[in-house]
């Protein structure tokens, strides 16, 4: 599919989580697509947005002239024009689990997100750390190890993601590990066997993700 064809419209990079999950599933994959920001938090977000996505939110991917929006239904868009780059695992259980832990991460930790916003750049250690948003961390934890354990490790082919090679699951997390690191989560002290800080230090040394990270720096000084 030629690059033109795919347009990913996205929010400010230091703050969007949503914008970051199919934007770092393109860059892990390889598919080339055209990049399209809006800022967020002004007066006219939501009149750009809507010139894009008829939700009026964004990420949106435009595929040819039409758009496709919400985060997860656009990796699921994305998986299957792609099914050479097996963004969902080839084994049935895996992939139904895999699709579930995807699914809970797109409707739930609702705590964790009000009390742990996205920040890329900032350090708040100990902010945000209410019983809630750390009850929604300890889930997480678990889910991270259940995958590695039950799947990753398993995986024909293991790069150390949750189910073998990265895919939808890892994209719709990356932004927790980000949050996770923000707000100095000490995820040993939520049951971590080893497994999920090994996972964070993956994630967070990903080429695509530090070209994002160095996007939300460059956008930052340019407002300066």
């Amino acid at each position: 599919m030629p690059a033109h064809d795919l347009e990913l419209v996205i929010g400010d990079k230091n703050w969007s989580s949503w914008s970051l999950r199919p934007w770092i599933l393109l860059k892990q994959a390889g598919i080339p697509f055209r990049e399209t920001r809006i800022r967020l938090r002004q007066d006219d977000t939501r009149e750009q947005a809507l010139k894009h996505s008829p939700s009026g939110h964004v990420p949106v991917l435009i595929w040819g002239k039409e758009p496709v929006w919400d985060s997860l239904a656009i990796s699921e868009t994305i998986a299957d024009l792609f099914p050479e780059k097996a963004l969902w695992p080839e084994d049935p259980l895996a992939r139904a689990v895999a699709r579930s832990i995807s699914a809970e991460m797109h409707s739930g930790f609702a705590d964790l997100r009000r009390d742990m916003p996205m920040d890329i750049l900032n350090r708040y250690p100990g902010e945000g750390h209410s019983t809630e948003a750390l009850a929604c961390a300890r889930r997480i934890v678990e889910l991270w190890q259940s995958a590695r354990a039950r799947f990753g490790r398993a995986a024909k082919q293991d790069d150390g993601f949750l189910f073998g090679r990265f895919g939808v699951a890892d994209a719709m997390y990356v932004p927790i590990v980000t949050r996770f690191r923000i707000y100095g989560v000490d995820v040993g002290a939520l049951g971590d066997d080893g497994a999920a800080s090994a996972y964070m230090k993956l994630i967070l040394s990903l080429p695509s993700f530090l070209a994002w990270e160095e996007g939300a720096k460059a956008e930052t000084a340019a407002r300066r």
